[in-house]
């Protein structure tokens, strides 16, 4: 099915992973008109999963990261100008060097940032670092490169618990600090989570779970060490802050669309929702920043940082813009993954609000084995730990709404009995 074919000109903003794939599938949808991307950093895209694995490790140098293209060059872009505003009225986009693009279609893919520590002033300490972009990744590469006494890493996200692994394999003294009382516990539960500090502490991290941070404390303007809220003092030269990612949504305020700081919202095609519910036919979004009702899950709302799904999701809006109707809603099944050191975690599917989780193959003892999520009686994610090769199968239950516990799963599963028990979600 298709729509009116796009003419005139089409502007993308947010120059990372999902803008320049929907670029390409505009182009591939056939619409040969002015496209513009729009990039607040300088950089052409550029993959960030390497930035805290193999930069940081030294593996790989920040500026090798940049994402293979296949657009020509009648493509213009306008990097290192973040925008500023939009008027939908006339259909601009304003920058923040003080021009602005008009446009007929509008593709918002404008991601995150990482979320600054709760006190500016202490985030401006030397040797504090956040990481998101090519720039940071090679600030803090350089400071682990100097060989500090310890690292503080405040947060035990995945990043954080990304940049913790690095930090052992360069043998450098390494404490992980968070409120939750194990890594990824909002993300992945504790039953799960708990498994993930355990190969952690194997590997020598310092865990202070269940520990707020109250003060970056400095000397003379340099970071020298974590203030926690019970009183105790971690000592460290390096902080890195990983408390996760804020949407870069600020520019839209007075735009009418519906955002807020949680992404910007869109109806089941990908269409920008106006602050009364009406799609805006010009306008769509796609990637971290896109807020919108996913069908597996009852039509909830979610906004998914993940890297496949910036990919699917920026190839539907494009070639929606493009003006191809989809036929269905956008449903593509969220799929994430983290190296941390040796040990590889992938999931499918969304885990907040499980109300169980069971052990399905392998065993966590010999740190193998996948984890399938429940929320009243049906599949709702799964979680491997180094068992990529059993998670296909469970991802069909997950998209099937498959019942909960798994009855027969895959071939080789363990003939113990399932192991099922509250997910522990921090």
């Amino acid at each position: 099915m298709t729509t009116e074919p796009l003419r005139g000109r089409a502007v993308i903003v947010g120059a990372g992973l999902a803008g320049l794939r929907g670029a390409e599938a505009l182009r591939a949808a056939g619409f040969t008109g002015p496209l513009t991307l729009v990039g607040a950093e300088p950089y052409r895209p550029y993959d960030r999963p390497p930035l805290s694995k193999h930069v940081l490790s030294g593996h790989l140098p920040a500026d090798v990261t940049q994402l293979p293209s296949d657009l020509a060059d009648d493509v213009e872009w306008r990097l290192g100008t973040a925008a500023q505003s939009l008027d939908r009225a006339e259909r601009i986009v304003r920058l923040s060097d003080g021009s602005a693009l008009p446009y007929d279609a509008l593709l918002i893919a404008t991601g995150t940032r990482a979320r600054p520590w709760i006190h500016p002033e202490e985030s401006r300490l030397a040797n504090v670092f956040t990481i998101r972009g090519r720039d940071d990744a090679a600030r803090l590469r350089a400071a682990l490169a100097a060989r500090p006494g310890r690292v503080a890493v405040v947060g035990a996200g995945f990043i954080g618990c990304e940049v913790a692994a690095v930090c052992r394999e360069l043998d450098l003294p390494v404490c992980l600090i968070d409120p939750s009382p194990s890594p990824l516990s909002r993300v992945i539960g504790r039953a799960v989570g708990d498994h993930i500090g355990a190969v952690h502490r194997g590997w020598g991290v310092e865990m202070r779970m269940n520990s707020e941070v109250a003060h970056l404390e400095g000397t003379d303007g340099r970071f020298t060490g974590v203030l926690l809220k019970d009183g105790s003092r971690i000592a460290a030269d390096v902080a890195v802050v990983a408390l996760g990612a804020a949407r870069n949504t600020e520019w839209l305020a007075g735009s009418g669309l519906s955002a807020d700081k949680g992404g910007v919202d869109c109806d089941d095609r990908g269409l920008c929702l106006d602050e009364a519910g009406i799609p805006d036919p010009r306008i769509a979004a796609a990637g971290d920043v896109a807020r919108f009702p996913h069908p597996l899950y009852g039509g909830r709302r979610v906004a998914l940082e993940h890297w496949g799904h910036a990919i699917a999701q920026a190839q539907h809006a494009g070639r929606l813009l493009a003006g191809e109707d989809p036929g269905t809603p956008y449903a593509a099944l969220p799929n994430f993954w983290s190296t941390q050191g040796d040990m590889v975690v992938k999931s499918v599917g969304l885990t907040d609000g499980a109300d169980a989780v069971a052990i399905v193959q392998g065993d966590p003892a010999d740190r193998r084995f996948l984890a399938v999520y429940g929320r009243a009686g049906r599949c709702v994610a799964a979680v491997s730990v180094d068992s990529a090769r059993w998670l296909p199968a469970y991802a069909r239950l997950v998209e099937t709404a498959a019942p909960f516990p798994p009855t027969d799963p895959a071939t080789d599963r363990p003939l113990k009995k399932l192991a099922i028990q509250d997910p522990g979600f921090a």
